[in-house]
């Protein structure tokens, strides 16, 4: 009795035969479907191989300790904390104003337990080449507590109090190696590098480590009495008791304000009713939401799906083809006795020979791939695997994408080829060939209630969700009329010459091949369209919204810390690396000793503040004795008009000036670089007068007032309980500049002498260029290499203007575009020459010249690019538009809302929509002309003319 598996079985047989008789065609649609197998394949190997296990994650941060406790910083106040001790809060409501101060950690590990430290800070060492700031780790290494923290690679863990040792990243940043010696800027402190290691959760941070003690206490006094910015030290207990830490274990250590990440706890956390901190409001497990999960999934589904339909559009003509070439087989089959059943299997057993050949193929690369480039794809996520991780059950699932995709590809063939008669199949007669009327209308329906759907969602809801449906739903309803359409375009075949007429025709006559190529093409140039035009149009907004810190071409250089020791000689690399015009050195104002940090504080050290007068405050910010919201005293109306017409709410400051107030010790030269022509503030600095650029600052007698506070802890405190700052004010008179002069952040100049005569104290801070022309690429690595060698904590900007990060992005979609549309027309062209050998033969017995074949092969792979660009472009501008009009929408309704509570300017956002005719024009003309000239080279001329065959 024969049942359906003896006819499914005959028709694999007859399927692996015919795919392996025309090894070309067959290896073409398997590379298609089996190179996105082996690049999913690859991802998801790579992924769950780089994804850590609990337990591994914990040796990687605790090593073999039971738990790691840490100080919260909230003066040992008792704490609540997640389980896995990524978030924590003080177990009482401080209305805000949280405890600060440090706790006792080794008073609350348990007694009989072990332990070591692990401290963290940052600190410029010497290298080579200069400076480099690195992350500095204190840790006896070779405490087996330590064991999983790093891998040593060469050489041993520091024994003494002068070594250290070094991840092979600061080795191969510094020119350093084991065996040299190492030291830090401010520290008269030798250190010799005796081993290199690696953190396998960070393979290229550059860290040293030290022996607990022996470095980051010293170095931190050092430069704190240097007036360098002391680095700030993080200190972690890892515990070990034998018995582990249980969840009441550490909710009794939260009580002395510890966080404790406990092993027992993170392998078998307890449920969340049992965490006290999820009970709160407002916290709890942060994990994704539901709703960004089904967003997640629903962008990888409709990733998958269209790329499937991308494989399946370009293998179907194949499999149409090779149908067709079958035909005489299918109708012996049919002759035979076969049923219609029976030559649909034939087709689609194709596919599926297709689709698991793929599938094994590509899963097989994949595991060989990942595995052999492991070492590589480690360095590029910069994280050790925890082991080759393979799950059996999601290469399964990847590999049915591939079968799956075989068989959607296959099936249109199979119903065509199953409705051509017996006599059709054996005489080899085509018959006459209509198209479905009924898909171009469905497709029409679907491409505009696409477009209606995404027109709602960019101009009356605002949901860009809706816009991106409404674009997909457009989209494939023009890859369903494509057929027609490429019925329509055979009409423009009456006024072309001979070979592309011939070529056009071929093309309408067997819409069957044609249609998929150019759906392909369509549907790879609509993607790229739609980010070139999304692209293009956000940079012409972020080039409209670009606020210059300097000129064009201008130079400017800061250095906050250490009293400017550094500000000579780096102004001297600039003028001799850069072609600088006029060099205006400039100077802040010190509260305190000389290398006093610009942030104030410290041992010795204050700040000043350039006092606002009260009558020039904006009423939305002036603070409210009881601490409220000043803004609530007001209407959004009246917030609203305060934004847009008084000057003391809508004057701003902006540039890349970070010294307090925006004050400047300098001289015109200053004004010079920075563009400010007018004559009276010149005058003004000769006349010993501080130069305003913005009025809020100068009061009605025409004066500027600096305040230095001395005590800065004091001046924080009264300024938390909304009492007046104390401290000296002195009253500069002062210049107001006329206008609303471009400053680049300078709001106050003064000189030197009447810095000194207002009884300010100053210290070089850095200074400005203006060049003659912009500096170049080889000109600004010298002058970064040459301060990597005076020093750090260089702040160092050359103002190039709008520089758009998206050219290289929509040059890559470009280049990507024409490549899947050359390929989608050359494999519409090769299947076109496999499919009309017989009409070619005839061309050359009739007497065509031979350059008739290679003309006509060219034209056949240009007419497919081409009309697949024209619908592709046409379809991908809808999205691009509707995306923008719903960005343009969302942020005037954002700018709405900030002028009613009292914030922002009172320019509205513009968003431009710009079309890249560049990018359109290269896929409209070069890609076309490229796929056609490519067809035609590659094509031979001359063919073997066949004989009739016998009938």
């Amino acid at each position: 009795m024969k049942t359906w598996f003896h006819s499914w079985r005959a028709a694999v047989r007859i399927a692996r035969r015919d795919a392996w008789r025309a090894k070309g065609r067959s290896a073409l649609v398997l590379s298609m479907i089996a190179l996105p197998i082996l690049g999913v394949s690859a991802v998801d190997l790579t992924y769950r191989s780089s994804e850590l296990s609990p337990a591994e994650k914990l040796e990687r941060t605790i090593g073999t300790a039971d738990a790691s406790f840490q100080d919260t910083g909230f003066a040992g106040t008792p704490i609540l904390q997640s389980p896995s001790g990524d978030s924590y809060r003080p177990a009482k409501d401080f209305d805000g104003a949280w405890p600060d101060g440090k706790g006792d950690v080794a008073a609350a590990i348990p007694a009989g337990a072990t332990w070591i430290t692990v401290t963290h800070g940052r600190a410029k060492l010497t290298t080579a080449h200069g400076l480099l700031q690195t992350e500095v780790r204190e840790l006896k290494a070779s405490d087996p507590i330590a064991r999983g923290l790093s891998t040593l690679l060469e050489g041993r863990d520091p024994e003494k109090a002068d070594e250290v040792t070094a991840t092979s990243a600061f080795l191969e940043q510094s020119g350093l190696t084991v065996g040299s010696t190492v030291s830090a800027r401010n520290f008269d402190r030798q250190y010799r590098i005796v081993g290199s290691y690696e953190l396998p959760n960070a393979l290229n941070e550059a860290e040293v480590t030290a022996l607990p003690g022996a470095f980051l206490q010293d170095y931190a006094k050092a430069a704190e009495k240097s007036g360098a910015l002391a680095p700030e030290l993080y200190t972690t207990y890892l515990v070990k008791n034998g018995s582990g830490f249980t969840w009441n274990d550490v909710q009794k250590i939260n009580q002395r304000g510890v966080m404790v990440v406990s092993r027992a706890v993170v392998l078998d956390p307890p449920a969340d009713s049992e965490v006290p901190l999820y009970q709160i409001k407002g916290w709890g497990d942060y994990a994704s939401s539901p709703a960004a999960d089904a967003a997640l999934l629903a962008s990888l589904a409709t990733v998958v799906g269209l790329a499937m339909l991308e494989i399946c559009l370009l293998a179907g003509p194949a499999f149409a083809v090779g149908a067709r070439r079958s035909r005489r087989q299918l109708g012996l089959v049919g002759a035979n006795g076969g049923a219609r059943s029976h030559i649909r299997a034939i087709v689609l057993s194709g596919g599926l020979v297709i689709g698991v050949a793929a599938a094994v193929i590509g899963t097989v690369l994949a595991l060989a791939l990942t595995l052999a480039l492991q070492p590589f794809l480690e360095e590029y996520i910069g994280q050790r695997f925890g082991s080759f991780d393979i799950r059996p059950l999601e290469l399964f699932g990847i590999a049915m994408l591939a079968v799956l995709t075989g068989l959607l590809a296959a099936v249109v063939p199979a119903v065509t080829a199953s409705r051509q008669t017996v006599l059709a199949s054996l005489t080899g007669r085509r018959g006459v060939r209509s198209t479905s009327k009924v898909l171009p209308l469905i497709g029409l329906g679907a491409f505009l209630l696409g477009a209606a759907v995404a027109l709602y969602g960019s101009v009356v809801s605002d949901q860009v969700v809706l816009v991106a449906a409404g674009s997909a739903l457009a989209e494939l309803g023009v890859v369903a009329m494509t057929p027609a359409l490429v019925g329509f375009f055979g009409r423009a075949g009456r006024w072309l010459p001979l070979s592309p007429r011939l070529a056009l025709r071929d093309a309408v006559r067997n819409r069957g091949r044609t249609a998929p190529a150019v759906a392909a093409v369509l549907a790879a140039v609509a993607g790229t369209v739609a980010v070139t035009t999304y692209a293009a149009s956000r940079e012409a907004q972020q080039n409209a919204e670009y606020t210059a810190s300097l000129p064009h071409g201008a130079v400017s250089f800061f250095q906050m810390e250490e009293g400017g020791r550094d500000v000579p000689a780096v102004a001297e690399a600039v003028q001799r690396y850069l072609p600088v015009d006029t060099r205006a050195d400039v100077s802040r104002i010190v509260v305190g000793r000389s290398n006093c940090p610009s942030w104030g504080g410290g041992n010795g050290c204050g700040r000043y503040e350039v006092v606002v007068p009260q009558a020039n405050q904006c009423p939305l910010w002036v603070t409210n004795p009881d601490g409220s919201d000043p803004a609530d005293k007001f209407t959004p109306e009246q917030r609203r008009n305060l934004v847009l017409n008084d000057w003391r709410c809508s004057e701003g400051n902006s540039g890349s000036l970070y010294v307090d107030g925006g004050l400047l010790v300098g001289d015109a030269k200053l004004l010079k670089v920075l563009g400010i022509t007018d004559p009276g503030a010149a005058k003004a600095l000769d006349e010993g007068k501080a130069v305003a650029l913005q009025r809020s600052l100068v009061d009605k007698n025409g004066t500027v007032a600096v305040k230095k506070i001395t005590d800065a802890e004091a001046a924080d405190k009264a300024a938390m309980e909304n009492r007046p700052v104390p401290g000296e004010v002195s009253a500069v008179p002062s210049y107001l500049v006329p206008g609303k002069p471009t400053a680049y952040g300078l709001q106050i100049l003064m000189t030197p002498a009447t810095a000194k005569a207002a009884g300010l104290n100053t210290v070089p801070v850095g200074a400005y260029f203006s060049t003659d022309q912009m500096p170049g690429d080889e000109q600004r690595q010298k002058l970064d290499a040459e301060i990597a060698k005076i020093g750090a904590g260089i702040d160092l900007t050359v103002e190039e203007g709008y520089v758009p990060e998206s050219g290289i992005v929509l040059l890559a979609l470009t280049v990507f575009a024409g490549l899947v549309t050359i390929g989608a027309a050359g494999i519409a062209t090769g299947l076109a020459q496999a499919d009309a050998e017989a009409d070619l033969k005839t061309l050359a017995a009739v007497g065509a010249p031979p350059r008739v074949r290679r003309t006509l092969s060219g034209f056949q792979c240009g007419v497919v690019a081409a009309m697949g660009v024209v619908l592709g472009t046409a379809a991908g501008l809808l999205p691009a538009v509707g995306l923008r009009l719903t960005e343009g929408r969302q942020q005037l309704r954002f700018y709405e809302q900030n002028l009613a509570e009292g914030w922002g300017t009172g320019t509205p956002p513009k968003v431009p929509i710009v079309i890249p005719w560049e990018t359109l024009t290269g896929l409209l003309v070069l890609v076309p002309l490229g796929a056609a000239l490519l067809a035609a080279l590659v094509t031979r001329s001359k063919g073997a003319v066949a004989r009739r065959e016998a009938t």
